[in-house]
């Protein structure tokens, strides 16, 4: 008898498949069954369950939701009642935190860690826009509350840059906007990878030439990149402030501060493809072994749980 189910929703490209073969041999040497494949998307409510692929949800004793790219409001919707009578990892409300820019950045401001300098403007705030652009010093970046791979990032210089954004901006649905100042840096970041509060692993980023986005999807490449004690302990610090079981946290060096600053933390860090190990990109067995770590104690700690209230 096993000693408890975990369920599985990971990415199946750039190596994604591999990944899970060894999560799930890993937990079965310590008798722990999974289901892999628990797709919210497929997912149906009814008799009080919610029902994934004829597997139960509420009965798991650990989900592990770990694709970024098939994200819909549906699933979201659904991985936050699920997280409710689950152990979700991550859990939903850090999740949910971190996933927006604008509460991330206040987050980790209003303790203590810096950020790039950011505003908050409402949807019809013009002036405020024009103000955020005169603080900025005449740069600034604009950014969706919740894009992710560097979609729909837009860089303002100058007030007639602002101008030929502004009938964009108004034509949207959005609300709000978030603003940060065009961080001076030298167009690569550290991408640090930090699981149960541990760094597992760490790469290097850097934007095509003449460009400063430095997101893969966005045309930036990777390299081996060596993180000292201060960009580490930034990372575990920053993913420790929002809660988070797993996270991808973008580093860059402010050259106007002369200090590291964090750019986003990311709920869903990839792991090193089959081509980027092959650069000597190889943490994937350090995160595989934290991430398995991490599942087995929840599932131990649903079971004294149920214990408990039997008792």
């Amino acid at each position: 008898m096993s000693l408890g189910t975990v369920g599985l929703w990971l990415y199946r490209n750039g190596g994604g498949e591999r990944i899970q073969r060894q999560i799930v041999e890993m937990l079965k040497e310590r008798n722990i069954a999974c289901v892999t494949g628990l797709d919210l998307k497929h997912a149906q409510v009814k008799n009080g369950k919610i029902i994934c692929n004829d597997t139960a949800m509420d009965d798991l004793d650990a989900f592990l939701s770990y694709n970024a790219g098939e994200q819909t409001p549906y699933q979201r919707y659904l991985y936050q009642m699920v997280s409710q009578v689950t152990p979700t990892i991550n859990n939903f409300d850090s999740f949910a935190i971190a996933e927006d820019k604008f509460q991330t950045s206040h987050l980790l401001t209003l303790h203590g860690v810096r950020t790039p300098d950011y505003r908050l403007c409402g949807r019809d705030d013009e002036d405020g826009l024009k103000q955020a652009l005169n603080d900025f010093g005449g740069r600034m970046i604009y950014k969706p509350i919740d894009g992710w791979g560097g979609s729909g990032i837009v860089k303002i210089e100058g007030h007639e840059s602002l101008k030929t954004v502004l009938p964009f901006i108004s034509q949207t649905d959005l609300r709000y906007f978030y603003l940060e100042k065009f961080v001076n840096y030298d167009n690569t970041d550290f991408r640090v990878d930090i699981v149960d509060g541990k760094f597992v692993g760490c790469y290097g980023r850097k934007a095509p030439r003449g460009e400063w986005k430095t997101n893969i999807t966005s045309g930036g490449s990777v390299f081996v990149r060596e993180p000292d004690q201060e960009v580490i302990e930034l990372a575990v610090k920053a993913a420790k402030i929002l809660g988070l079981e797993v996270a991808g946290v973008d580093i860059i060096y402010d050259r106007e501060r002369e200090e590291y600053v964090v750019l986003e933390v990311n709920t869903i860090p990839a792991f090193a493809t089959p081509e980027q190990e092959k650069l000597g990109i190889n943490f994937n067995s350090y995160k595989i072994d934290a991430l398995v770590d991490l599942l087995e104690r929840t599932v131990h700690y649903k079971a004294r749980e149920q214990t408990i209230k039997v008792a």
